[in-house]
């Protein structure tokens, strides 16, 4: 791998470890010629999949679009972090499960809003505002009373 610092060809392996429960090891690499040291990570590659946006666009897939949304519905909520680790593995699970080639971007919500549902109720009003885009307060407020 080349270094980010001066484009060295050579680097080595100073120090690995796994991260993400298993799933991820991170690398601390060192450039034979400049000394610099970073960071890589490797993952493997579960899946190539399409998302459909509702114009019709076409995106490779995203985790960390799911992640983020996730996260910020998580914010501050007890256990937030290994929820969004949890849910997105779920979510991802499915997906593959599905052995299709693309989804759209609103099956995709559906199955993140299923998931933060069980899982948190305010998280998942928190997301279902901004996935719905809530318009008023009578459609935040039914929302809220669907949950019951």
């Amino acid at each position: 791998m080349k270094c980010p610092y001066c484009s060295h060809d050579e680097t080595k392996v100073v120090d690995s470890r796994e991260t993400k429960d298993g799933w991820a090891i991170r690398r601390r690499r060192e450039c034979e010629k400049c000394a610099s040291r970073f960071s890589t990570y490797e993952e493997a590659e579960m899946f190539k999949l399409s998302v459909v946006k509702k114009d019709g666009r076409r995106e490779e897939y995203d985790r960390k679009k799911i992640e983020e949304g996730l996260a910020r519905a998580l914010e501050k909520r007890p256990g937030g972090e290994e929820k969004v680790e949890r849910i997105l593995g779920e979510v991802e699970y499915e997906l593959h499960a599905r052995h299709v080639p693309e989804i759209t971007s609103r099956e995709i919500g559906d199955l993140v809003m299923e998931k933060l549902r069980a899982a948190d109720e305010v998280a998942y009003i928190r997301f279902a505002s901004v996935y719905k885009s809530f318009g008023s307060a009578k459609s935040f407020k039914k929302a809220i009373e669907n949950l019951e």
